[in-house]
């Protein structure tokens, strides 16, 4: 199954660090890093095309002033002037679009950070047998041993696993909750208990669903 075009989540420090990118280094290169292609693409190009033309302008600054010096003959080229107007206009738009960009990224962060808190709190309840049975129905390639669900995922090799970790590593520090994880080559084993409350609770089922959509977007066997 082909992976969702849907920007991933993002962390705190996620969106942090792509407003710093993008205000006081590059405008669109936060944006980029933080996933959102079409946005942070648009901001390079016109940061980029806005430098270029603010770099064209000081050039053909300081020739016209070492002209001068020399005592060349030098015109008057009103597109001097132009190229900084338009090239500081283009970086001022791009710097600008960058900042609304962040300010989303930031938003975004909060909410993720406000339902994986939510989360937590419900998740503190354990399950009773009955809510286990009925929330492992919906998870058939996960196998529950006593007060454990497990499930064993495969992939085509060595990396994809563990790419397919590291996505696992970013999910469970998003939901505050850490499954046991084991690997064998191209398979990897994850285990899912809440320790706190002594057994199953919702959290381990509503990470292990964000496992299993994760687990489809790698390239499997």
């Amino acid at each position: 199954m082909k992976p969702s075009s849907a920007p991933k989540k993002i962390s705190r420090a996620q969106a942090r660090n792509a407003v710093l990118l993008n205000q006081f280094a590059t405008p669109g290169l936060g944006s980029l890093l933080a996933g959102r292609k079409l946005a942070g693409s648009g901001q390079l190009v016109l940061s980029v095309v806005g430098f270029a033309l603010v770099t064209l302008w000081f050039v053909q600054m300081m020739m016209r002033y070492y002209g001068q010096m020399f005592g060349d003959t030098t015109v008057h080229n009103p597109v001097v002037l132009g190229n900084l107007l338009i090239g500081g206009g283009l970086f001022a738009l791009a710097w600008v679009w960058s900042l609304q960009t962040g300010f989303s990224l930031l938003r975004e962060a909060s909410k993720v950070s406000l339902d994986s808190l939510e989360t937590f709190a419900a998740g503190q309840v354990k399950m009773e047998p009955a809510k286990i049975i009925l929330a492992l129905s919906t998870l058939p390639q996960w196998a529950r041993h006593g007060e454990i669900i497990s499930r064993t995922f495969a992939f085509k090799d060595f990396p994809a696993a563990m790419k397919f970790v590291n996505a696992v590593a970013e999910l469970a520090e998003q939901a505050q909750h850490h499954p046991d994880v084991d690997i064998r080559w191209n398979k990897v084993t994850l285990a899912l208990t809440t320790h706190d409350a002594g057994g199953l609770t919702e959290k381990d089922f509503e990470l292990a669903r964000q496992l299993d959509r994760e687990g489809k977007s790698q390239p499997a066997v």
